[in-house]
């Protein structure tokens, strides 16, 4: 694992007008780790994600991304620097095909020759996107159209992935294979992965480490497996 951080927030202080989301949030996430931030709803995971994306301005603090600041940077400049957000809810165009979504995630790219190739990677990932490559993404199932989501963001050839709440709604058999799939972006892309996720068994076992953020603010940082095993972990978000 590299010494410097790929991505990093510095006492981050966001939110919503009078609505203070976070409060002086610092983490890190190094190359080729898939980390995790759990909490409840409303503890601000999903804001620590749009103020990373420029989406939310923070108010104070920074953000950094290969040991540049970005927060004065326009989001839709991101993704081309490698920094890709699979929002909540998916968001696809329920219009468009499915390849038409994967080309969309590809718009800033000229290389013909590689958005086919990565294409055919995303069918590779995801089978079923293949079978329904012709398919309007509108008539997906929830599942599909998740999967969908992080394959038009792959599209975009991430270093970072971020990734919020991609278990949200779906059938547990469609989640897990979600996870294999994320695991497997992670472990054969080199793809480094920040998940925000409300599930937090599924989370920790899925990342290298993992804050816990609760009404704004982090309250614990350690590996993954540590946390997964702390009894006030597995009482308040384990149901133990």
């Amino acid at each position: 694992m590299s010494d410097q951080p790929i991505l990093e927030l510095k006492n981050i202080h966001s939110g919503y007008g009078s609505i203070k989301a976070l409060r002086d949030v610092s983490l890190k996430v190094y190359p080729g780790e898939v980390v995790a931030i759990i909490g409840a709803n409303g503890a601000g995971k999903s804001t620590t994600l749009m103020t990373i994306c420029g989406i939310v301005s923070p108010e104070k603090g920074e953000v950094y991304y290969q040991g540049e600041p970005i927060t004065k940077i326009n989001p839709e400049n991101l993704p081309p620097m490698g920094l890709c957000q699979v929002p909540e809810g998916r968001r696809i165009f329920p219009r468009l095909t499915v390849e038409e979504n994967l080309i969309l995630g590809a718009f800033y790219r000229d290389d013909q020759e590689g958005i086919l190739k990565d294409i055919k990677h995303v069918y590779e990932l995801f089978p079923v996107l293949g079978e329904r490559s012709k398919q309007h993404g509108g008539t997906l199932s929830g599942g599909e159209q998740q999967m969908l989501a992080i394959g038009r963001a792959l599209m975009t050839k991430p270093k970072v992935l971020l990734l919020d709440e991609p278990s949200l709604g779906l059938a547990p058999i469609i989640i897990h294979q979600i996870f294999d799939i994320i695991a497997d972006i992670n472990k054969n892309d080199g793809t480094t992965i920040l998940l925000v996720e409300q599930n937090a068994n599924l989370a920790l076992k899925a990342a290298t480490r993992g804050y816990v953020l609760e009404t704004g603010e982090i309250t614990l940082e350690d590996k993954a497996d540590a946390l997964l095993h702390n009894p006030e972990i597995r009482k308040a978000y384990l149901g133990e």
